[in-house]
């Protein structure tokens, strides 16, 4: 007996519970500001809840939000449902984050929300009901006046980043930068534009620069990726200027200045060409010289037989067969070794001297292996390329 009539107060407050008329107070949803204490600046990010409580059975529901006018803005990951007790009974709630960024300054409004809900009632119909959030106005501040970049965060964070030493280079090699910077509470359009890295000396190749966004309770967590290649230039040491700009912390409230320190990017003396040896003694001197006038003339001799003309010793190292160089060179470029394929193209114009096609080639060559696209060069072809130049520029006549 006592069963029964523990089921007919429980039946009775189900029905009562599910009825066609709602009781104002088994459905809420709040808008609430994150610090709302503190005026934020025209681009700070206002972090806003959308929080719903709901003691109704719940069949379908959307949430339509406002057209957020005089704000950016961007939704914090899904929507979250979960339950809670509220004395002793269950509640759903519903949960919304988002980051509004204010695109001038003055009042602005957050107009309401409107949560379309379907519910049930004694007969277990649908029926639907819509519940409404107050409005809310904030005070903006217009953005400080600065001289650079205004860029409002909670948190910054700066790396750098080398593929190698950037002080032990081989000859002709280079070195990729990556300059990492990570905005919390920003987003992607708020980091500054890549900067321009400048060297008195070296040679720079910037990459096109990438950004990406993951989200988080905290706010967007945007991050930019800047990419330069190095190479020292003729000095074979060069100094890249520091980088600098300004943000403003918006936890502290103050303004601050970040700078990436200046960087040295240098050959590796280890890695440089031995020095000439010293002049050998008068005596020495002469049995080199007569060594070598019998090697020159035995040479010649034998070029005469092939009905070759010889004119010198430049002509006699344009000849694969007597130039290592050019075996060098072949060899690079058949193991793909694009620091030795430079190096070695290098040497033979410091051996036979520079000419238009010549360098050409090679400046194309830099541009495949330094440029933005992301493409390696036929080291083949340009070895290929490079000697036949080399080749019928040494041919032609001194006065051509």
């Amino acid at each position: 007996m006592r069963g029964l009539i523990l089921w007919l107060v429980l039946a009775a407050g189900l029905a009562q519970a599910q009825t066609r008329e709602v009781n104002p107070a088994d459905l809420e949803l709040t808008v609430t500001i994150e610090n709302a204490e503190v005026t934020p600046f025209q681009g700070e990010m206002v972090l806003v809840t959308i929080h719903g409580v709901y003691r109704r059975h719940i069949t379908r529901e959307k949430l339509i939000q406002p057209a957020l006018e005089g704000f950016n803005w961007m939704q914090l990951g899904e929507d979250h449902w979960y339950e809670t007790q509220i004395r002793g009974k269950k509640v759903k709630n519903f949960k919304r984050r988002m980051a509004l960024f204010p695109k001038q300054a003055g009042k602005l409004t957050i107009d309401p929300f409107v949560h379309h809900l379907t519910l049930t009632d004694e007969g277990d119909d649908w029926f639907a009901h819509d519940i409404r959030s107050q409005p809310l106005t904030i005070n903006v501040d217009p953005a400080p006046q600065m001289d650079g970049w205004w860029l409002p965060v909670r948190r910054l964070e700066i790396s750098d980043q080398w593929s190698n030493a950037p002080d032990q280079l081989q000859e002709g090699e280079g070195v990729l930068r990556i300059i990492r910077v990570k905005a919390v509470g920003a987003s992607p359009d708020m980091i500054p534009p890549m900067p321009e890295l400048t060297s008195p000396s070296a040679m720079i190749f910037p990459h096109p620069e990438q950004r990406l966004v993951e989200l988080s309770p905290q706010g967007p967590v945007s991050i930019a990726f800047w990419r330069w290649t190095i190479r020292p230039g003729r000095s074979r040491s060069a100094i890249l200027e520091p980088l600098t700009f300004d943000y403003f912390d918006t936890t502290t409230r103050q303004a601050h200045s970040a700078t990436i320190t200046a960087q040295r990017v240098a050959m590796d003396e280890a890695n440089l060409p031995e020095p000439a040896p010293p002049p050998a003694p008068a005596a020495q001197r002469t049995a080199l010289m007569a060594g070598t006038g019998i090697i020159a003339l035995f040479i010649g001799f034998s070029i005469l037989l092939l009905g070759r003309n010889f004119s010198g010793l430049k002509r006699l190292q344009a000849i694969p067969a007597f130039n290592p160089l050019y075996r060098r060179l072949r060899r690079a470029a058949r193991n793909e070794d694009l620091a030795g394929t430079r190096r070695t193209a290098v040497a033979i114009l410091q051996q036979e001297g520079r000419c238009p096609e010549t360098t050409n080639l090679l400046h194309q060559f830099d541009n495949a292996v330094f440029g933005s696209i992301d493409t390696a060069p036929d080291t083949l072809r340009f070895a290929r390329e490079f000697l036949l130049a080399t080749s019928n520029r040494s041919r032609k006549p001194s006065g051509a």
